[in-house]
């Protein structure tokens, strides 16, 4: 039996773990490495890292309690996070050539995030996707419902592409990508459930996974997406942070409720 995924994400502003909400707000909550440890001890299927500073922002993520020396770049992080996080790992963020990609696969990820360079370089999706195959390349699509529609915005949400998100998820498909992270700006950290009848209509529309994200408030939505469309996973992240022992508990709910969680 196909097993359906629970994903944690961690979002990274210059270096420290934020908490987002509707890509607009961040409050800073520590260091990522700290949270990283907490997910591996859960267990979790799979941790996505996401990096929403800006592309010129300075990278600073130096420790005041020099347990670990302090790292200062980017990929130093990122390598620091791979030898932390022994599940599967999705990096994004910053990511501009095919160079970028390797150095985050070299360095420990698993799998990366295109968003952006969706709508700037599109043939990198595609020569990402034959250099590093299909399965490691995700398309990250930004969304907010716009006259009733799912629009998607890129450039951490400050530009309309005007396009429709089934559409762009079909585009994306096309391109190579393996993987959609669907992600509800509108909905990002407000815990009020997740935008159902958006996912289901992309996870309907295309052939590769979709990861739904954005408004998980309580166990109940998790189960709503599994339940009410085809996507094959689900994640989140403030939930998991703000929780006690959050993961372990909604896993030993849907299993109580479904036969196809892993």
């Amino acid at each position: 039996m196909f097993k359906r995924r629970i994903i944690a994400v961690l979002y990274l502003k210059d270096g420290w773990m934020v908490r987002s909400e509707e890509f607009s707000f961040h409050h800073y909550i520590g260091d990522p490495c700290a949270h990283v440890e907490r997910m591996v001890q859960w267990d979790v299927d799979e941790l996505v890292v996401l990096d929403i500073g800006a592309q010129e922002s300075r990278f600073d993520h130096h420790r005041i309690d020099y347990r670990l020396q302090p790292v200062t770049t980017l990929l130093e992080l990122v390598k620091r996070i791979g030898v932390e996080c022994h599940i599967p790992l999705t990096f994004g963020g910053r990511v501009r050539s095919l160079h970028d990609i390797e150095d985050r696969i070299l360095n420990g990820a698993d799998k990366v995030t295109l968003n952006t360079a969706l709508m700037e370089l599109p043939a990198l999706v595609s020569e990402a996707a034959r250099t590093f195959g299909s399965q490691a390349i995700v398309a990250s699509i930004d969304y907010k419902i716009v006259d009733r529609a799912p629009r998607v915005f890129v450039g951490r949400a400050k530009i309309d592409t005007a396009c429709d998100a089934v559409s762009w998820a079909r585009r994306a498909e096309d391109a190579g990508a393996g993987e959609i992270l669907l992600n509800a700006i509108d909905r990002d950290g407000m815990a009020e459930g997740y935008d159902i009848e958006t996912i289901g209509r992309i996870a309907d529309a295309v052939a590769i996974p979709v990861i739904a994200c954005g408004g998980a408030g309580n166990n109940e939505h998790f189960l709503d997406v599994l339940t009410q469309t085809a996507a094959s996973a689900v994640a989140a992240g403030n939930f998991f942070h703000f929780k006690e022992n959050a993961y372990p508990r909604l896993k030993t709910y849907l299993r109580e409720r479904l036969e196809d969680i892993r």
